[in-house]
């Protein structure tokens, strides 16, 4: 009882019911030859109000990823049209046949003459079709929950194409569509989510933002979605297959995504550089090249929100953004190497060539373990810092639409305090564990960092970590000031060790721990909601979707199967005991 009293807690949001339809065999509606008795569940979700058939896939904890990316996608909207009225964007049929440039702003946009866009104006308002507004398409649509949460609350929208490859949630989708009165700017599709992207390339059909939230990795519908979306346009893609990302097995990061990931402390903002490597390889045959937005790590999923633009110039200095990863199998001290270098050149031209050999030795210069080697991953900026304070602003100004809001603007003002040039973390906890060293509070780590004159600021991807441009020396130099202060045991010692190798030498760094003024967070200060502990039992991605639907809901068969193994032990140790 209490096992469902705690679920019910978790997902009281919906409510199943039975809901009878008449269809026939092939489920038109409009036939009442049989009449089929369907389970269908309904969901309440921001201004939305669907259906969900026993069997199609729904997660209430991504209402945080759906509140977001309506969020991300409003701010989208509005710079897109600012961009069309400006004619800031590349028009490949522009009647001039003239080269206009991008967004960037890497040519004078007065320079070339443009004929006027006639603007839309008076239909800015969420669920009212906008002519000149913005094309979404919900690639994985599943009950059409997204697709109908952006047609009610997204002002400027042109259109909303829901697709799935699941005539049941189709089916469902068309329905949800009736009944939210949505006819007018979402639209149904039945098809494969790769072949309606392809269909789209290059067409006046294109569409400015793309949503991909599959089940497990997005690797397979990459290359449909970096050609298919337009230009400049909007690509926000979920992957969930963390184990897959973080290092777990390298070889299968490689086969997806091109990559050799390795399982280490800062594995979940590895988990998005590797992903947005993957993306930008993926974009770069193509003459495209992304430029990062937001990318976030939560709970058990990375979501990336990406614009790709087209430019020859820009896919050239892309190796320049990419870089491999030294690891220590020993300290966890970690190198990053750019895969290309500039080369100094007369005039305005840009040369590029490859790299210098190993930044790093065979063993490691603090504690004398092996290297090991991951990437090429994205070593470039996560986030546009401008458009994550826009996000937060939106938010902060709608808050009664967003029911996670305070998560998505402690997140948000956590990622805009982020150092943006220094890739990857370092977490104290394990700093400190492989010296064996007492815990340094966090607080005190970065003030040392900042009164050593070094940039530091923490991570959204984990608590108790620290981004900072010091070297792997300056690290352990502050380790090793700590260690004085704090003696570590002699037995801990042992020759060889890191702990005996780390410590051996002196620190060279001047160390003072006094606290530092800048060394809280605004974040912090401002006592925002930034690292969310799992809020109720049973938090995760849930289980997949069967094609062999029941009746039973699946959050009633989990609760049925929760603990089933450990139950048939004891039943087998009790029947033991009575045998005996």
């Amino acid at each position: 009882m209490m096992l469902f009293r705690s679920m019910s807690r978790l997902c009281k949001s919906f409510a199943w019911r039975r809901i009878k339809f008449h269809t026939n065999s092939k489920g038109n509606s409009k036939r009442k030859d049989l009449d089929v008795d369907v389970q269908y569940k309904i969901v309440n979700e921001g201004k939305a109000d669907v259906l969900l058939p026993a069997g199609v896939f729904y997660n209430p904890v991504q209402e945080f990823n759906r509140d977001l990316t309506l969020a991300i996608i409003s701010i989208f909207a509005q710079i897109r049209r600012q961009e069309i009225k400006n004619d800031l964007l590349k028009d490949k049929k522009n009647k001039y046949n003239k080269k206009v440039p991008v967004s960037s702003g890497e040519v004078n946009i007065n320079d070339v003459e443009k004929p006027q866009k006639k603007i839309c104006v008076d239909d800015i308002e969420a669920g009212k079709k906008c002519a000149d507004g913005i094309s979404i398409l919900d690639s994985l649509a599943a009950s059409g929950l997204r697709s109908i949460r952006y047609g009610l609350e997204i002002p400027g929208v042109k259109k909303i194409v829901a697709n799935d490859f699941d005539k049941t949630a189709v089916e469902a989708i068309q329905k949800n569509i009736e009944r939210n009165k949505l006819d007018h700017l979402v639209t149904s599709s039945f098809g494969d989510a790769s072949m309606v992207m392809y269909m789209s390339k290059g067409t006046d059909a294109a569409f400015d933002v793309i949503d991909l939230d599959p089940y497990g990795g997005a690797s397979q519908f990459l290359d449909a979605a970096v050609q298919s979306v337009s230009e400049g346009g909007l690509l926000c893609v979920t992957c969930t297959d963390m184990a897959l990302l973080c290092g777990r097995t390298p070889e299968s990061c490689r086969a997806r995504y091109g990559t050799m990931s390795y399982r280490s402390s800062y594995c979940k903002e590895m988990a998005l550089r590797i992903l947005l490597q993957s993306m930008e390889t993926t974009a770069n045959r193509y003459s495209r090249y992304i430029i990062p937005m937001i990318s976030i790590s939560a709970d058990f999923y990375i979501r990336v929100f990406v614009r790709v633009f087209t430019g020859a110039a820009n896919v050239r200095l892309s190796s320049l953004k990419l870089a491999n990863m030294y690891h220590c199998s020993g300290c966890g001290a970690f190198t990053v190497q750019r895969l290309a270098r500039k080369l100094p050149t007369k005039g305005n031209e840009l040369q590029l060539s490859t790299a210098h050999g190993p930044p790093v030795t065979d063993l490691c210069e603090h504690c004398e373990h092996k290297h090991y080697v991951a990437g090429p991953v994205w070593a470039d900026r996560l986030h546009d810092t401008d458009f994550v304070k826009r996000v937060i602003k939106y938010v902060q100004g709608k808050q009664a639409d967003f029911q996670t809001r305070k998560r998505i603007i402690g997140m948000l003002s956590l990622v805009s305090e982020e150092l943006q040039d220094c890739p990857m973390y370092y977490v104290i906890n394990d700093v400190c564990k492989k010296a064996h060293v007492s815990q340094v509070k966090s607080e005190l780590f970065r003030s040392a960092l900042l009164n050593a004159g070094f940039e530091v600021s923490m991570s959204h991807a984990e608590q108790n970590s620290i981004k900072t441009n010091a070297s792997n020396t300056d690290i352990w130099d502050i380790v090793r000031s700590w260690e004085r202060m704090n003696p570590v045991h002699e037995k801990r010692r042992v020759p060889g060790s890191v702990t005996a190798n780390i410590l051996s030498k002196k620190p060279v760094l001047k160390v003072s721990f006094k606290r530092h003024q800048m060394a809280t967070q605004e974040s912090k200060k401002k006592n925002l909601l930034r690292y969310q502990q799992n809020p109720a039992k049973y938090w995760g991605p849930m289980s997949k979707p069967k094609a062999n639907r029941s009746a039973e809901p699946m959050l009633d068969r989990t609760i049925y199967l929760q603990g089933k193994r450990m139950k048939n032990r004891e039943d087998g140790e009790e029947d033991a005991k009575m045998q005996e």
